[in-house]
């Protein structure tokens, strides 16, 4: 099946001919009895030759692909970016879930203090007592805190 990013299949990118189907290795059909062994090298030859313009070309179709999927992303993306000593709640996942909290627990903690910026949207949390939080958390997972 044919990539819709590369718009080519896997197959001829790396070995740079279309796959055999076994049926036609078994079966003598009109395409396989006419191959002969000189033949199959010179065809083999002549199609490892642009195999370099499809895999170039393919590369070229696959990031201008990423890049409709980044501007797609980017244009409803809401970033929103915290200073030093900002109040944030953090979002309570399944690994920060307390144990025993059912499905109407809590989906919102805090309020934390940014401590620190340790990245482009990361950023490293601390609670009331200035105690650091173990992790970096990512702005996905916070939003701010109104008192």
């Amino acid at each position: 099946m044919a990539k819709s990013s590369t718009g080519e299949t896997p197959f001829p990118l790396v070995y740079g001919a279309e796959a055999l189907i076994p049926v036609e290795v078994g079966e003598t059909t009109l395409r396989y009895f006419q191959a002969n062994e000189e033949s199959n090298n010179e065809a083999m030859l002549i199609n490892l030759e642009p195999i370099e313009e499809r895999r170039d070309l393919a590369h070229v179709r696959m990031e201008a692909q990423k890049q409709r999927m980044e501007r797609y992303y980017n244009r409803r993306a809401n970033l929103r970016y915290f200073k030093v000593g900002d109040l944030v709640l953090r979002k309570v996942t399944q690994n920060t879930r307390e144990l025993n909290a059912d499905k109407l627990g809590l989906t919102w903690e805090g309020p934390y203090r940014v401590s620190a910026i340790t990245g482009k949207g990361s950023y490293k949390l601390e609670n009331r007592n200035r105690e650091k939080l173990p992790n970096n958390w990512n702005v996905a997972h916070l939003k701010r805190y109104y008192c």
